[in-house]
């Protein structure tokens, strides 16, 4: 029916009213609190990333246990080691620095759900996601890397196996692998549509993984690219992926909405880095109310269709909506 019989702002009137018809939540529940690992003690703030830390192993078991007191259901790990090679070996090592943080955050808090990122970028000495031949990343040869990794991981106690490398392959490689070894309960959230996104600025800071020469542009995706995004996202479905990501978040809604309607499966997107920074900045320089900015931003990403927001803010949102 036309105006005047119809008025929407009948049901906008109260808050009591908007409530009731809301159509996207945005609960504790759906978050994931990213959290960078490094050897020796204590906290190190991260200059790019206003509020976030490295932490040392027993900071990031007392910051694990924050995040669960504030009913946060996972952490996500990133390894920062001591020193890097040209392959990236301390990523399967089995007392590097992810696999000694998931033993004690596991033993520490055994209902957490710990997820680790799965790449070789912050142990490669060049910086990039694998193993080089010539200057290029060869696909093949990393993929062995990886699923050592892989398994060294989840026998530390990992519970759940993100690669976030985009080589050609990787999902099916984990997931044999995984199998082979015992772990065949253990789920795979694949970073399915994880873009070549000038938004990671300030995680190469943190994480200290910029690469020496070149780009990932050969690898991760063109920002342009839906279809492409697609068909990466159903190839890894196909190869086993139990959880697809996309990476980043707010200036791919688009491309959530899609890989939600074309899955059916658990969708994460990943708030990532440079868009936290952005919100900071502004809130600091009193451009915009900063509460407000991250749920609504929050909120439309959840709208978009993902299930799993992994975000750096996830710690002040827990707080700001507690009853």
């Amino acid at each position: 029916m036309a105006f005047p019989a119809t008025r929407l702002r009948r049901l906008r009137r109260t808050g009591v009213l908007r409530d009731l018809v809301r159509e996207t939540s945005l609960e504790v529940r759906h978050l994931v609190l990213p959290m960078f690992v490094t050897t020796g003690t204590g906290r190190t703030p991260i200059a790019a990333m206003p509020g976030v830390e490295r932490l040392s192993i027993d900071a990031a078991v007392e910051e694990a246990g924050t995040a669960a007191a504030l009913g946060i259901p996972a952490v996500l790990l990133f390894g920062i080691p001591a020193d890097k090679d040209e392959e990236g070996s301390g990523a399967w090592d089995d007392e590097g620095v992810v696999q000694l943080a998931c033993r004690a955050i596991k033993a520490a808090h055994p209902d957490l759900l710990v997820v680790t990122d799965l790449c070789l970028c912050e142990y490669t000495s060049h910086g990039h996601c694998g193993v080089l031949c010539d200057g290029e990343v060869d696909n093949d040869a990393t993929l062995e890397l990886l699923a050592r990794t892989a398994v060294s991981l989840t026998a530390a106690g990992a519970d759940v196996i993100a690669p976030s490398d985009m080589m050609d392959g990787r999902v099916g490689h984990l997931r044999a692998a995984l199998d082979e070894h015992g772990f065949s309960d253990t789920p795979i959230m694949a970073y399915s549509a994880k873009f070549a996104s000038a938004f990671y600025g300030p995680f190469r800071e943190a994480a200290g993984s910029t690469p020496a020469s070149g780009d990932r542009r050969g690898y991760q995706m063109d920002p342009a690219n839906g279809d492409e995004a697609l068909r990466e996202v159903l190839l890894d479905v196909g190869e086993g992926a139990d959880i697809v990501m996309v990476k980043p978040a707010l200036p791919y809604l688009d491309v959530i909405r899609r890989v939600k309607d074309a899955t059916r499966l658990p969708v994460a997107a990943f708030n990532v880095s440079g868009e936290y920074a952005m919100i900071k900045a502004a809130a600091a320089a009193g451009l915009l109310d900063e509460r407000a900015a991250v749920l609504e931003a929050l909120t439309g990403i959840r709208r978009a269709g993902a299930d799993i927001v992994i975000t750096y803010h996830a710690k002040d949102v827990a707080t700001w909506l507690k009853p």
